[in-house]
């Protein structure tokens, strides 16, 4: 007779495997995968031809809007940019926006910023949860606040990602995302 603190074994068919399973991908801090970018698409200038030696279109001319249209929503593109703004209020560094529209199903731009210290981050990130809901917008899920190493701020179309410089370097999601559209970030007159 077994104790009822003995586990018991049920007997299981073979183990199944998949293509998913057979391919190692790297996890975030949080458990959740890392964003893996679908293949680019070479972007064509003039008569067609390549718009630079690696078929990308550079960051400035993606940043003027040159190159293919975006189908992310105003709404979407307008809480981006509020989320720059707020972040740039809060001294953030290196602030971009990437229009990833159409290559993820879960969002149409990622916000990504850089504080200078775990304490930064968290201000950053509640700086920008503060200025959205004045807009009668919250965000779905914030993770990450406690550590301040990487808070990743789900606000439906717009994921944000807040760093620390060694984590943004660490997971580069900038460079995972070279053929998405830079938009343009304002940064506030600094004259009274």
């Amino acid at each position: 007779m077994q104790s009822s603190h003995e586990k018991v074994k049920v007997a299981r068919g073979p183990k199944r495997t998949t293509a998913a399973s057979r391919t190692a991908r790297p996890l975030s801090p949080f458990g959740i995968l890392r964003e893996r970018p679908r293949a680019p698409k070479r972007a064509r200038g003039e008569g067609g031809a390549p718009a630079s030696a690696s078929g990308r279109l550079s960051r400035d001319a993606q940043a003027e809007g040159a190159g293919p249209s975006s189908i992310a929503s105003e709404s979407a593109r307008g809480t981006a940019a509020a989320i720059a703004a707020a972040a740039i209020e809060k001294k953030a560094v290196a602030v971009e926006i990437l229009d990833v529209a159409g290559k993820v199903d879960y969002a149409d731009f990622l916000v990504i910023m850089t504080g200078r210290s775990d304490r930064h981050a968290q201000a950053l990130a509640q700086g920008i949860e503060d200025a959205l809901r004045q807009r009668s917008v919250r965000p779905v899920a914030v993770e990450g606040l406690p550590n301040g190493t990487w808070v990743l701020m789900d606000f439906g179309d717009v994921v944000v990602h807040v760093f620390q410089d060694e984590a943004r370097q660490l997971y580069d999601i900038e460079g995972l995302w070279l053929d998405a559209r830079r938009l343009p970030v304002a940064f506030p007159d600094s004259t009274p």
